[in-house]
């Protein structure tokens, strides 16, 4: 399998160099010469496969020979060593629950895969490697974790200063040792653009092994198809129908995801992509006007992305063209208020706990359906309601209780560098962090 530039079509490599480049020239994003379909024999009988079988046949194909199969099973079956559960909250909305992992969210598939697989690369690489990312939330905390005191690697993490929960900040920034985290006086998106420039520094390019984990980078992209398979196989138990899957949206990686493995074969009555007051996608989708603005902050912080990375692979799966997005996929936009009464009513109603961003999704989905009735359809479940205390326990008026885990790491110290938004302060960093 090879992968092109989306800004430089001529830029072909296979799935080890686009893992370890990260993105390309002029900063485009790799993306898939062919999509491979999915066997429809295998797509209805999904029960009959373990999980770790369905894992291993939704890569293979995207990863061709650069991994041997026994190392990608392992890969796979390490990736996936938790539990993602399929949950009904009523009768027509269920919750696909990705925050099991090691750091409650669904990062946590796309940060194993990706270290994993760049660990296997680099195996003999004499240079130490830097691995940079921005995150909104939780890419940090499962990064950190995923490549945690690997030899040979070191993490460098930007994340916009007030701007993520009390949880998710200890867990980018608790680690230490070859986990470096920087505190960002911006939004993400400064973050975001601060990552982008450094990719494409030469004076940084010549100096240092750089490679990205954010959903830029297939292999954090790419699994998370894995869990729409594993979400599918749990509902042909129940429902003979094709589900409406609504995905809260921020830099959209999870719900291209999704969209390519539709694109292949699994089925999917329609994608919703639920947005908070960082509505760039849905708007487009009303106007055919692509945007971007300034992200605002919201309860939803994962999601507080106004120039989403990702959509570009997205509008690359529907070879650009307006009207065949607009028939698979709407945008909605949520703001804080409806978010914190959704949150309340499901608690009261069906008795499930929601966080910020599974609310947006519950919200619009049930929206949906109203709009469209006879259909049903799942949410997923992005990260556990105990990263977002303060939110959740005033909307329940009840105590979350903290996992055992958790309470080891709150009581770890934060160690982080603070920086401006300034691509001069991240320069130096970079070539001088001890």
């Amino acid at each position: 399998m090879k992968y092109y530039n989306l800004k430089d079509y001529q830029e072909s490599v296979d799935f080890r160099a686009a893992t370890i480049k990260g993105q390309g020239k002029e900063k485009g994003l790799f993306f898939p010469e062919t999509i491979p379909s999915f066997d429809q024999e295998f797509i209805q009988n999904l029960s009959q496969y373990s999980d770790e079988e369905i894992a291993y046949q939704c890569m293979k194909d995207f990863i061709g020979d650069e991994i041997p199969p026994e190392v990608l099973q392992k890969i796979v079956t390490e990736t996936i060593s938790f539990e993602i559960p399929l949950k009904k909250i009523n009768d027509n909305i269920s919750v696909l629950e990705l925050f099991h992992g090691p750091t409650l969210a669904f990062k946590d598939v796309g940060a194993g895969f990706m270290s994993r697989c760049l660990s296997y690369f680099l195996e003999n690489q004499q240079k130490k490697v830097t691995v940079l990312v921005a995150t909104s939330g939780d890419t940090g905390g499962a990064v950190a974790h995923g490549f945690y005191d690997l030899p040979g690697i070191d993490v460098v993490i930007l994340y916009p200063k007030g701007r993520v929960s009390p949880v998710q900040e200890k867990q980018l920034t608790a680690l230490g040792k070859n986990i470096y985290a920087l505190e960002v006086n911006g939004s993400f998106d400064d973050c975001q653009n601060l990552v982008k420039q450094a990719f494409s520094n030469d004076e940084i390019s010549k100096q240092l092994f750089l490679t990205s984990a954010n959903s830029i980078n297939v292999a954090r992209w790419l699994p998370q198809q894995i869990y729409y398979l594993l979400a599918l196989k749990q509902w042909q138990q129940t429902e003979n129908k094709a589900p409406v899957i609504c995905v809260p949206s921020g830099n959209f990686g999870n719900i291209c995801a999704g969209i390519l493995a539709h694109l292949r074969g699994l089925p999917a009555e329609h994608f919703i992509a639920a947005c908070n007051a960082n509505d760039v996608v849905p708007e487009y989708l009303k106007t055919k006007k692509f945007n971007p603005k300034k992200a605002v902050a919201t309860l939803s912080n994962a999601m507080d992305v106004g120039d989403p990375s990702n959509f570009v692979r997205i509008l690359e799966l529907f070879s650009n063209e307006f009207d065949l997005l607009k028939n698979k996929i709407s945008g909605y936009s949520v703001d804080d208020k409806k978010t914190i009464q959704t949150i309340t009513e499901v608690y009261n109603r069906d008795h499930y706990i929601l966080e910020p961003h599974s609310a947006v999704a519950f919200a619009v989905l049930e929206e949906y359906l109203k709009e469209n009735p006879g259909k049903k359809g799942f949410i997923l479940g992005t990260a556990h309601p105990v990263k977002f205390p303060d939110a959740v326990e005033s909307a329940i008026q009840a105590k979350i209780e903290i996992p055992q885990s958790l309470n080891d790491l709150m009581k770890k110290k934060k160690k982080t560098v603070e920086i401006n938004s300034d691509f001069e302060e991240l320069r130096r960093f970079l070539l001088n962090k001890k």
